[in-house]
């Protein structure tokens, strides 16, 4: 599937570095399936949000991909696709920018045309053609129309989806310079959040990886300061990692304040299986997806590996 991965240290800068892809020569580099494309986002001292992204063909962007690149930010987005929908190009690449917000997703939203009736002229907002970006421009919308309220306009859209279209997983993250909220809906894939006291559970720096996910993230900075993160898999042994809910909205506010609700507590209308799912499409849910948790975070066996 799809990794997201998103830290904040609310309103103060850190300096981190990040690794999209493994190195070429390591195992996992060897033997997976190439991703389709691969970025991050920050955001420059005034707000403004810099993405820094490139897809991933047989031909071009792995090298990308494969360098280490540190940035300073006060809030992070780091993205690796597998394509459910839509080729492997730039527009088509998380993350995406809309004003002073930058947004990824994981999962698959279909009945397209059913969504791009639904935007009606938000459609011209979407540049590429994925599922990802259109659900983008609805909750853009959606807080539009309640007055800049990004977790009321967050909920709208996924509320709109989760009753309309037919969906695997509506996973997302999305940021600004020194806010983040992220959603699970429904349990179809991991997402997890750890609020990281200052040095974590070893008192050290921040040095997140996982046989998993296929993004590293390293801060020397967070020894000494807290910070919250978001990934689709737990990055360490940290035991402070949970499970987010589904149907749960998390807010971090710029003092790392973060707070919860489930905002979706029913089924979706239209829930989609594997099976359901063209070829293309389910494999990109599958990809790298570690043994399923049970509610008291112990190991269950699988499905989706089977």
């Amino acid at each position: 599937m799809c990794q997201m991965f998103a830290l904040t240290s609310g309103a103060q800068p850190i300096e981190a570095t990040f690794w999209l892809l493994d190195a070429p020569d390591s195992e996992r580099a060897r033997t997976a399936r190439s991703p389709d494309g691969a970025g991050i986002a920050t955001f420059a001292p005034d707000g403004t949000p810099r993405i820094i992204k490139q897809p991933i063909t047989e031909r071009a962007g792995a090298d990308f991909a494969h360098q280490p690149r540190t940035v300073v930010s006060s809030t992070f987005i780091a993205h690796v696709r597998h394509a459910s929908t839509g080729s492997a190009s730039l527009a088509n690449t998380h993350p995406f920018r809309y004003e002073n917000r930058v947004f990824a997703h994981n999962g698959v939203i279909e009945d397209l045309d059913r969504l791009d009736a639904h935007l009606g002229d938000d459609r011209a907002l979407v540049q590429g053609d994925t599922d990802s970006e259109r659900y983008f421009a609805l909750i853009n919308r959606e807080i539009a129309a309640a007055g800049g309220d990004v977790g009321s306009g967050i909920v709208a859209a996924a509320r709109w989806i989760g009753a309309n279209l037919p969906l695997y997983s509506i996973n997302m993250v999305m940021a600004t310079a020194d806010e983040l909220w992220a959603l699970r809906y429904p349990d179809t894939n991991h997402l997890y959040a750890l609020c990281r006291e200052p040095g974590g559970r070893h008192q050290r720096h921040l040095d997140h990886a996982s046989p998993f996910s296929e993004i590293r993230a390293r801060s020397f900075d967070l020894a000494d300061r807290p910070a919250v993160a978001v990934e689709s898999e737990r990055m360490d042994e940290d035991p402070a990692w949970r499970l987010m809910a589904s149907g749960e909205l998390l807010h971090v506010a710029p003092d790392l304040t973060v707070t919860s609700r489930v905002v979706l507590s029913i089924p979706p209308a239209r829930q989609l299986s594997l099976d359901d799912l063209r070829p293309e499409a389910a494999y990109s849910q599958i990809v790298n997806v570690p043994p399923i948790e049970d509610e008291t975070g112990a190991e269950a066996e699988s499905a989706m590996t089977a």
